[in-house]
Order: C-alpha cells, then structure tokens, then sequence
C-alpha cells in the first residue's frame, strides 16, 4: 500500500519539531461566527464554517478542536477605532472566559479584530460575490484574516507594528482604481 506523500512530509517535519499545534481563529458576532485554521506550519490561514450563534456553537467547535488537534484558540476583540475597548469587547472578554473553561488544555488569545469584517466584504465583493452568498461567508473571511495577521505577527521579521496596520479606506481596490483612472482621462 503506498504511502502518501502529505504523510511523509508530516512525518519528516515531526521528526524535525516544526510542526505546531494548531490555531482556530472565532470571528464572534451576535448572528454569525466566522471559523478559521492555521495550517500544521503556522503560516497560513483557511476559513473552516461559519457556526450559527445561537444554539450548541459550543459543542460544534468541540468536534472542530478535536479535528484539527487545536492548541490554541483565537478570538477576535472588536476594539474601537480609537482602541479603547467598548461593551462587545467586554462581552467578548466574557466568551473567552468561557472557552477557557471549556477548552482547558487550549490556550485561548484575543487578538485585535479592527476592519477584518469590512476587509472581507471588500474582498467578497472584488471577487463578485452576490450580496446573498457574502452574507454567508464573509464572518468565515473574517475569521482567516483575523487568524492571518496573527500567523504574520509570530513570523520573524513580519512583525505586526503601527506600520503595518491599513485601515479600510487606505487598502486600494480595482475598484477604486478604475475610478482613479477614468477621472484621470476626464
């Protein structure tokens, strides 16, 4: 039976200590919450589900932990543009107390959420996702862009300084430049 190259490369790379346990990043709304995970290497994101919030999210993010073997729990902390922290961040304080109790072998990070949801409109819509179908997957969008920056904070010589941040209106789009464009020749 012939052994599967993903599996060899697994296996080299264990024999190596550079795999990782894995990271699940939460983009928690009041409706909707976006579900992200790291790749074995810590370098890259992928969107998972999205989870209703209402109900057993709880007992769904159970099966996806144990799935991904997960070491830690990313959770997003909608801080204000200013940064100084309002009632979600509280509440979202709240849910990860909870996850902590629930998940106590994982160790559970918040990490700063500003414009990850606008981003992942954006994006949505420069791929031409109809308003239905985003409404879908932009907190599952959200989640891996949250998740990514992260991933990018940890890498050495990537930090994640003042520098680097982009708020929304800044990041240009084909959008914006077609626009640029057509005023230009006007």
């Amino acid at each position: 039976m012939p052994v599967r190259a993903s599996r060899i490369l697994s296996l080299n790379l264990e024999n190596q200590g550079r795999l990782k346990k894995r990271i699940i990043s939460l983009d928690v709304g009041s409706v909707r919450i976006g579900v992200a995970v790291s790749d074995p290497l810590g370098s890259f994101a992928q969107g998972v589900t999205v989870l209703q919030a209402s109900g057993g999210w709880m007992e769904e993010l159970s099966s996806i932990v144990m799935e991904y073997g997960a070491g830690t729990l990313l959770v997003g902390m909608p801080f204000r543009t200013d940064g100084a922290e309002g009632q979600e961040a509280e509440n979202m304080k709240k849910v990860a107390e909870g996850l902590s109790a629930r998940f106590p072998d994982c160790r559970v990070i918040s990490w700063d959420e500003r414009f990850t949801t606008v981003l992942a409109n954006q994006a949505l819509i420069e791929a031409d996702v109809s308003r239905k179908g985003r409404k879908g997957q932009v907190d599952k969008v959200a989640a891996t862009l949250l998740l990514q920056s992260y991933l990018d904070s940890q890498m050495p010589g990537r930090g994640y300084g003042a520098e680097n941040i982009m708020t929304a209106g800044e990041i240009p789009t084909d959008r914006r430049r077609r626009r640029k464009e057509k005023n230009a020749y006007d």
